[in-house]
C-alpha cells in the first residue's frame, strides 16, 4: 500500500529547472506579497528564527544549531521579512557529501533541514519562495547535484509545495518524527 502512494505521488521523470522555479517564485511575489521580501538570513535573524521554528513545528533545535546551520551554510540561509522588518519565515540547509538518490556515486547534496512560515503570513508564496532561493544557492553557492528533505506522511500542504518544486518522494523513514509518525524523504537533482 505505501508503495503505490509513493508511486501516485513520484510523478513523471522531468524536473523543472531552478531558474524557471526562480522566475516563478520572483512572479508570485511581486502579485501575492509585494510587502515582503526573501534575503540572507544575519546572525541577528537567529532568535526570530528560532522563534518561528518553536511557534510552527512539534520539531525544535537548540539555539547553537541554527548558529551552526547559518555560520557554514549562510548563502542557502534565507528568511522572509515584511516590509516594516520583521521576520515571518525562514529556510535553513546544509551540505553533505553522501550517496545520491538519482546517481550511484556520492554527491553534494543540498539537505532542506527547516522551512516555516508564521500562520498569518501564509498562502501569499513565501514558502514556495524561500525553497527555491535555498535550492537556487545550494546549486550556486554549494555546488550541490541534488536536494532532499524530510516531511511528515500526514503534512499534505508541504508534500504538494515540494512536488511543484520537483521533489520526489524517494523513500519512507519509519518513526522518523519523535510522536512516532514516518517521514518521507523526498529529493530532486539540481538545476
Amino acid at each position: 500500500m505505501i508503495f503505490d502512494i509513493i508511486r501516485s505521488r513520484r510523478g513523471g521523470d522531468e524536473f523543472p529547472d531552478i531558474y524557471e522555479l526562480y522566475r516563478e517564485a520572483e512572479k508570485r511575489l511581486r502579485s501575492r506579497a509585494r510587502d515582503y521580501r526573501i534575503r540572507n538570513a544575519r546572525e541577528e535573524d537567529l532568535e526570530y528564527v528560532k522563534m518561528i521554528n518553536y511557534k510552527t513545528l512539534p520539531e525544535n533545535y537548540p539555539s547553537y544549531f541554527f548558529h551552526d546551520l547559518w555560520s557554514r551554510y549562510g548563502k542557502s540561509f534565507y528568511v522572509a521579512e515584511t516590509i516594516d522588518g520583521r521576520i515571518v519565515g525562514y529556510v535553513m540547509c546544509r551540505v553533505e557529501l553522501k550517496p545520491g538518490f538519482f546517481k550511484k556515486f556520492l554527491v553534494r547534496s543540498g539537505h532542506i533541514v527547516s522551512i516555516a512560515v508564521l500562520k498569518d503570513h501564509r498562502r501569499r508564496g513565501l514558502g514556495y519562495a524561500l525553497m527555491v532561493y535555498a535550492m537556487k544557492s545550494l546549486y550556486e553557492e554549494y555546488n550541490c547535484g541534488e536536494t532532499f528533505l524530510e516531511v511528515r506522511v500526514t503534512n499534505n500542504p508541504a508534500i504538494n509545495l515540494y512536488t511543484k518544486l520537483g521533489y520526489r518522494i524517494v523513500k519512507v523513514i519509519h518513526h522518523y518524527y519523535l510522536d512516532g509518525e514516518d517521514a518521507y524523504v523526498m529529493a530532486r537533482p539540481l538545476p
